[in-house]
Formats: C-alpha cells, sequence, structure tokens
C-alpha cells in the first residue's frame, strides 16, 4: 500500500493539529514496515521530525498553492491509495480521502475565529466531509457534532482516541522548578494553562477567576502562566493581563516547544484549562500525564478525556472556576490524589493505539477502493 499524508503541520506551530499528525507518523514507522508513506511537508525545519524511511516533499505554506496545484498534481504522478488530510482537501484529489475533523467549532462558535478563517472553514471542510471516504474524530462528542453539523450517519465516523506523547512523564516538581529558574527564570510556585491565545480558550475568564483567588487569599505566592502563541486575539488578552490587579504575577511564555514544556507541566502546582469548546483537548491528558492535578472545563470532550481524574467547572462561571483552583492550591492532599488520579487516568490513552486503528482505517478504504476498481474493470462493455 502507499498511503499520502499531508504533514504540513509540522514545523508550523499548529499546536493541537502538529502533535497529532507528529505522533501518528512516529508510530506508523512502528507499526508498519511494509507500506510505502509520503508526506507533505511546508518546512525544512519538518524533516526530522518524520521517520526515516518515509518520502518527504516539500508543499507550500500558502493553502491555495499547496491545496490548488501541488498536492493535486503529485497525486497524479504518485497514484497513492489514499490521501489523509485534517479538515481540509484539495480542491481535486483523483484518490479516496480519509480527514481528522477534529471539532467543528468554527460551526458551532464561529465567533471564536476571525471571520475570514470561519467562512474558509465552513466552505472548505464541508466539501471535503462530504468526499471523503473516512471520517476521523477523536472524541464521541466530536463525532456526535460532525454528524450533526454535516447530516451524516455516525456510523461514517470513527472516534479514534488521541493519545499522549512518551516525552511527557513524571519528573521531580523540585527538579523541574530548578530547571525553569536556571534556564528560564521562572519563578515557582506557578498555575498553569497552555493553549493559544485565542477566544476559545477563555484566558479572560481565568484571569478573573485568579483574581478572585488570590484576593480570597492574598498570602498564595503563586503566578499564572500562560503557554501559548500570539494570534489576532492577543491585544486583547494582554491588555486585560496588564489592567488585572494581579498583573504583576501575570507571565506570558509564547509558544514553547514539548521539550520545554514538560518541565512547565512537571513544575506547576496546578494545571488549569478553561475552555469553552474542545474537541478533545491534549493539554489535559499531557500535564496528567506528568503527574499534576487538573482543573478543567465541564463542556465539549472535555470530561470525555478527564472523566473523574480532574476538578470540572463551568468556564462560564468565574465563580466556579476560582473555587476549583482554590481548592487545589490550599489542600495539598486533594492536590496530590488529583495528581494521582490524572496520571492513571493518562495511561489509558496511547499514541500507538491510535496510530493502528488508523491504519487500520486506512487499510480499509484502500481496499474497498480497490475492490471497486477491480468490479469496474470486469464489467463488460456493450457492444453495438
Amino acid at each position: 500500500m502507499k498511503f499520502a499524508i499531508d504533514a504540513h503541520a509540522i514545523g508550523q506551530k499548529l499546536t493541537g493539529n502538529e502533535v497529532y499528525v507528529r505522533n501518528l507518523l512516529t508510530c506508523f514507522a512502528q507499526a508498519d514496515s511494509d507500506s510505502d508513506f509520503l508526506t507533505y511537508i511546508s518546512t525544512p525545519d519538518a524533516r526530522p521530525a518524520i521517520p526515516a524511511r518515509f518520502r518527504t516533499q516539500m508543499v507550500s505554506t500558502n493553502p491555495f498553492l499547496r491545496l490548488g496545484a501541488e498536492i493535486p498534481f503529485s497525486l497524479l504522478r504518485e497514484r497513492p491509495d489514499l490521501l489523509h488530510v485534517q479538515y481540509t482537501s484539495p480542491l481535486i484529489c483523483t484518490v479516496p480521502i480519509v480527514v481528522s475533523v477534529h471539532d467543528v467549532s468554527f460551526l458551532e462558535y464561529p465567533n471564536y475565529f476571525s471571520k475570514a478563517r470561519a467562512s474558509q472553514l465552513q466552505l472548505t471542510v464541508k466539501r471535503t466531509v462530504r468526499a471523503a471516504a473516512r471520517i476521523l474524530t477523536p472524541s464521541a462528542f466530536s463525532r456526535k457534532s460532525v454528524a450533526k453539523a454535516y447530516g451524516l450517519d455516525p456510523e461514517r465516523i470513527s472516534v479514534i482516541y488521541n493519545g499522549v506523547s512518551p516525552e511527557f512523564r513524571p519528573v521531580p516538581q523540585e527538579t523541574a522548578a530548578a530547571w525553569l529558574m536556571r534556564h528560564k527564570e521562572i519563578h515557582w510556585p506557578f498555575v498553569l494553562t497552555v493553549g493559544d491565545l485565542q477566544p476559545r480558550k477563555n484566558h479572560l475568564g481565568l484571569i478573573k477567576a485568579f483574581e478572585n483567588v488570590m484576593a480570597t487569599h492574598p498570602d498564595l505566592p503563586h503566578r499564572l502562566v500562560f503557554a501559548g502563541k500570539d494570534t489576532w486575539f492577543s491585544p486583547t488578552v494582554r491588555a486585560a493581563a496588564k489592567a488585572s490587579c494581579v498583573a504583576d504575577r501575570i507571565i506570558f511564555l509564547g509558544f514553547v516547544s514539548d521539550d520545554d514544556l514538560e518541565h512547565y507541566y512537571s513544575a506547576c502546582d496546578v494545571f488549569v484549562f478553561p475552555s469553552f469548546y474542545e474537541g478533545f483537548g491534549i493539554p489535559i491528558l499531557e500535564a496528567m500525564a506528568c503527574g499534576r492535578a487538573v482543573a478543567c472545563s465541564n463542556t465539549s470532550a472535555m470530561p470525555e478525556v478527564a472523566d473523574s481524574a480532574a476538578l470540572l467547572f463551568d468556564p462560564t462561571n468565574i465563580d466556579q472556576m476560582g473555587r476549583a483552583l482554590n481548592d487545589l492550591l490550599i489542600d495539598p492532599q486533594l492536590r496530590a490524589r488529583m495528581g494521582r488520579l490524572g496520571l492513571q487516568r493518562s495511561t489509558l490513552f496511547h499514541w500507538n493505539r491510535a496510530a493502528q486503528e488508523t491504519l487500520a482505517a486506512y487499510y480499509s478504504v484502500a481496499s474497498e477502493s480497490r475492490a471497486r476498481s477491480m468490479a469496474a474493470k470486469s464489467v463488460p462493455v456493450p457492444r453495438s
């Protein structure tokens, strides 16, 4: 079999999309030694993340060039058994499509996006989903949302849970805190959140909740640390932080690599994930895998991921969010217990399993396509 995969997200700091395809490719190399893999990348920096035996082909970072010309022409030359994309396929695709749709927030909450981005996704994902031979989602919540949004039979959609990367593992908190102080000049203790500075992540609500906790317990020495790249919404978040009564306790790191992120997770006292909407929520698992106590939203797919191993709150309720933070910060025994529960929970999610289930989907789609092709060739041509 020959499988083509759009891996342009690697090296582009596209957070969840990059984590997803990078980990799948790594595990594909271990799980399938027979198939030929062709990966489309958009920067030379991506090559070290691609397994050595996989072929790479450079494509443009410009989606109009990448999807309108470069990948379609490559598919004509290479003739793979399928193409795997995230959200959007090429305008013209001559092979079966497997598409991963992690969520449909661009439909349900378009205000979380710039108008141009929301409009683009609404058009291109609809086209891709309708043309796809198989649709993959990371949660039962997302499967239900995708099926409802596009009027699909849920049986057409496969739920394949994401995993947690092996580099996220428990490190003694004192060791991680000392590393951050030495290399990043970040002082412990702190509360950590991870996510791009965009409306959906609810950073404005978190700032208010943190203010409430500090007002109730002014003796707490904690800082609030944001790890995530800037977006069009960043000025609003940074302005709110600057105007806050705890402005001197708020730190913005910008984009953080996984190598460094491991230390931030391991050093924090509490990891908080106040997002309004997630199709999965990989940072929840990453923090849990590092043994940290987690507080997260009780909406969308997050309860499905966290289960009972996190303190859940309504992200629209600042008081609830503040109470969850407060309880974990002032009660070390609760914090330790939630850390243990989270660590146990994280062991249930493996990228190896996700890769094997994704490969099974590939083989199913490719076999069905070949069978249809053989059947079409065997139909006799009527004689005039």
